[in-house]
């Protein structure tokens, strides 16, 4: 006997039903907020540099750089973020990174998909964890959101082919200047990946994008390896003012 899918979705919904990702509550639709998160989220759109994807506060001509773009472009040829790492948005990510709320890997999935550039067929890597932590931790939350999407968009997930070679010390409350030193040297390809990588178009991923360190230093070993280019995509983004 055939099942309809359709019927069993609403019957599954029925037994667990879907709640917002922010407060909990049960939803009626499969956003992933609530009316009354939804606006507390503040999503990024354009206009924002074409290059990193730092929001502009005025309208400005397409393709136009940041400051920061402007004076020497990142290793990566895209980045997008889908909202600005604020008070209201962060608990969103730290719930999910921390408190193993792997539920809300598909939603936050679906939002980062709608923020991708025109890019075709791209090999899906997330920035990894080094093996000590990510033993502590249990899982990856760029691994998660990396293979949400690329199931969503039918591309390939390939985690393996980026390594974190060095344990480096959280990056929490180091300054930029800092933060490229301590990962410039973190990662790794294994040489039997790298004919994987000729070539191809990469997808980049990972949860918050602070000063872009991180990014540009995987997108350095990734292009020695042989990929095309690079473009990062990440769930949140720190904006400071001084950057707008």
């Amino acid at each position: 006997m055939q099942i309809n899918p359709s019927l069993l979705n609403k019957f599954i919904d029925l037994l667990i039903p879907l709640r917002c990702v922010k407060c909990g509550s049960i939803l009626e639709n499969k956003e992933g907020l609530c009316a009354s998160c939804w606006p507390l989220i503040p999503f990024l759109t354009k206009p924002y540099c074409a290059c990193c994807g730092l929001p502009f506060e005025f309208e400005i001509e397409e393709g136009a750089l940041c400051g920061a773009c402007s004076y020497e472009l990142p290793l990566y040829k895209t980045s997008r973020s889908v909202f600005s790492y604020t008070s209201e948005s962060k608990d969103l990510i730290l719930k999910f990174k921390h408190t193993d709320s792997i539920h809300s890997a598909p939603v936050f999935a679906t939002w980062m998909a709608r923020s991708l550039p025109e890019i075709e067929n791209p090999l899906c890597i997330p920035v990894p964890l080094h093996w000590t932590r990510l033993f502590m931790r249990t899982y990856n939350q760029a691994a998660l959101l990396t293979r949400e999407i690329s199931k969503l968009k039918g591309w390939t997930y390939t985690p393996s082919l980026l390594i974190r070679k060095h344990r480096t010390p959280s990056q929490g409350h180091l300054s930029k200047k800092d933060r490229i030193k301590n990962v410039s040297r973190a990662f790794h390809v294994p040489q039997s990946k790298s004919p994987q990588l000729g070539g191809r178009t990469i997808l980049l991923v990972d949860d918050v994008f602070t000063t872009g360190a991180t990014l540009n230093a995987c997108s350095k070993v990734l292009l020695k390896a042989g990929a095309r280019e690079v473009h990062a995509l990440t769930l949140g983004r720190v904006v400071k003012a001084q950057q707008i």
